[in-house]
Parts: structure tokens; sequence; C-alpha cells
């Protein structure tokens, strides 16, 4: 199975009845994607602006061929070296080739297995990459093997939203507790921009503490045009599974994530509208979110690793790895069509088949997904 670029990246191609996707060599990033739904086509993720241009010497391969979905492991970085280890931004697995094991196909779909070998902690990442026949839907489960010690990890999804004030209306499934990103997102001395209060508590996403003594409301994006931000949400673990969801009422479709919170435990929100000008962001990189379904501190392994709110309160931010008994994180990433008047998600059930999605204005959407895939 060779490889074909596609903007500025050696790409596997894998399609079924609804979907085509391309998972990137470096890196292991699954982007463009294009779901079929109901006779139209839709591509939710995003790509940078840089992405087939020539970056300026020095940037981490991470940036150059960001994109999509990737999996990090650990998740995020620090300056500070753990137990003498130290993780490039979001890991080894973000920053190097993965290697082709083989494409399955049969009756339960076609499925893309990846492998990367990381040295800095000696260990083996899986990565399965599942479409389904008649499922709007990218299914993926990564297995860490041979792997010692606490480590942070997660997925980091990204979608582009459509250019006017608001066109997401984002929601959550129930969480305990969301804070600010625990130091500043951005340095304005290296060109990056923050308008969010570092370290602040919050119970709702409606109101967020902002730096200047405001709130925020971060149901809807895009929004605050000109900043970085992120925020960590604890996922409530008693939750069957978690769900994350941002409707397009205009474009007549949904995005969804479902997880298992007892793998990933809390989901970040990073909100890139144009507050970065050093290169090779430069300003442009605008109207996009990060979605992202973690077990870590946002701020790298050794604050995952410490005590912290977060665990404090009953939510993991880390897992210690046994080499004898390898470690499974899954993930399910779809769309769904809504009727007129769908507004945004009030919330995610069970349903025959898959998932039914109700939103507060009393309308119903659903998808077929397999959750036995989470259990």
């Amino acid at each position: 199975m060779k490889t074909t670029k596609v903007l500025g990246q050696q790409s596997w191609r894998l399609k079924s009845d609804k979907v085509l996707a391309y998972v990137t060599r470096l890196g292991g990033m699954i982007a463009p994607v294009t779901y079929l739904l109901n006779g139209r086509k839709v591509s939710p993720y995003s790509v940078p602006p840089w992405a087939e241009e020539k970056v300026p010497a020095g940037t981490p391969a991470l940036v150059r061929a960001a994109r999509g979905d990737f999996f990090c492991l650990p998740f995020g970085h620090d300056a500070r070296p753990f137990r003498g280890e130290r993780h490039p931004f979001h890991g080894e697995c973000t920053n190097g080739d993965w290697r082709l094991e083989g494409l399955r196909r049969d009756g339960a779909g076609v499925t893309l297995r990846l492998s990367f070998t990381t040295r800095i902690r000696r260990g083996l990442i899986t990565k399965e990459v599942t479409l389904k026949p008649g499922h709007t839907a990218v299914y993926q489960r990564h297995v860490i093997s041979g792997m010692r010690g606490p480590m942070s990890y997660g997925h980091h999804a990204m979608l582009k939203f459509p250019a006017e004030e608001g066109s997401g209306r984002i929601a959550v499934g129930p969480f305990l507790f969301g804070q600010v990103w625990p130091e500043p997102f951005e340095d304005p001395a290296a060109g990056g921009y923050t308008s969010f209060k570092v370290g602040a508590r919050f119970k709702s996403l409606r109101s967020v503490p902002q730096a200047d003594g405001g709130t925020a409301d971060l149901s809807a994006y895009p929004a605050r045009p000109g900043f970085e931000d992120g925020v960590t949400l604890a996922t409530d673990p008693r939750l069957p599974f978690g769900w994350t969801t941002v409707t397009f009422p205009r474009q007549r479709f949904l995005w969804f994530s479902l997880k298992n919170p007892r793998e990933l435990g809390q989901t970040l929100f990073w909100f890139s509208n144009g507050g970065r000008h050093y290169p090779p962001w430069n300003g442009r990189h605008r109207n996009v979110m990060g979605l992202e379904e973690i077990t870590a501190m946002a701020n790298g392994l050794p604050s995952s690793v410490a005590a912290n709110p977060f665990s404090r309160a009953g939510s993991p931010t880390h897992k210690v790895m046994d080499p004898r008994r390898p470690t499974s994180v899954r993930s399910i990433h779809g769309v769904a069509s809504i009727p007129p008047g769908f507004d945004v998600v009030a919330s995610v059930r069970a349903a025959p088949g898959g998932i039914e999605l109700r939103s507060k204005s009393g309308r119903v959407a659903r998808a077929r997904v397999d959750l036995a895939f989470l259990a």
C-alpha cells in the first residue's frame, strides 16, 4: 500500500461507502476526511495554511504536518525533564514517521494498521483506523505496549469553522469542573496573545473568566478574534460514554466525538483565532478549534504526574504503564445530519444501532455508531 502526497504530506488513503480519509506518515495524522452525508460531502477538519509552504528551519515536525486529529504520547509539553526524559511537544509519535503494518478488509469494514516505536521511553504504539460500512464515523484504537511508568496521552482533533461569528455551537457531556490553562497560554513578547484568566476555574461553558475581568461564552465559536486560549474540562467518570459535539446549523450537520471516560478523562478546548504572530502562524491561523480528548494536564508530563486540581478531584491525568499489560485508548469521531430547527446538542444517548442526539430546541438527530467499540 503506497502513500500519496496530500496537502504537503505523504499519506495513506482509506475509503468506505461513507468516508474518505487520509492518514499522514509523519505524525500519523488523520485529514483531510470527507464524509458522505445524505448525498452531500462535508469535511470538518482543519489543515493549516502553511501545509504546502516551505516553513522556517527549526519548525517542529508536528507543526509542519499539523491537521485533523492525531494521537499524542505524552500529551503537551514542559521544558522541565521528567525523570531524565526530554519529550518533544506532544511526543515522538507526532514528530516522526509511522510504519505501515497492513490494511485489512472484511465484513466489519476496512482497517489501516500502523506502528511507532518510541525511544525516549522504550515502547510500541499500534494505531488502528477503522471505517465501518454505512457509518459516517472514524474509529481509532491506539495500543501502548512494552512501556513502563507514568505517562499522559490524548487525541488532538481540530475543526475548521465557517468564518461567521458563532457559526458553530459547542456542547459537552456532564463535567465536574473546568479550568483555564494553568500557565500563560501565549507570551506577548514572542508575538502570542491570550484572553482568559490564567488558572481560573468554572462550572459552565457560558461563563469563563477573562483576564480583563469579564466572562466568555465558550458555547459558540468563532469568537475572540486575535487571541489563542485553552481550557480543560474534567469529564464525569461515571458516564457510560463521554461526548463532545459541534453543531453547524447553517451547514445542516453536527460533528461528534465519543470516548470511554475511564480511558480519556478530560476534554481540552483550544481556541485558535489569529493570536499567534510568529512563523509559520503569522496571525493567519483563524476560526480553528481543538476539541481534544486527553488524560493529561495540558502543560506536559511533569504536571500530569504531579498532584493537580484534576487528580485531586478524581480525574486522573496520567496512567502508570505496565509493560506486561498493554494500554488501549479508543475514540470515535463522526458526523450526522440535523433537521431544521436543531440548534445545539442537549443530550446524547445510546439508541438502537447507534446514538440519538437531542437539541435544546427539542429536535432529534441520529447516527449509526458501534458504541460497543468503546466498552
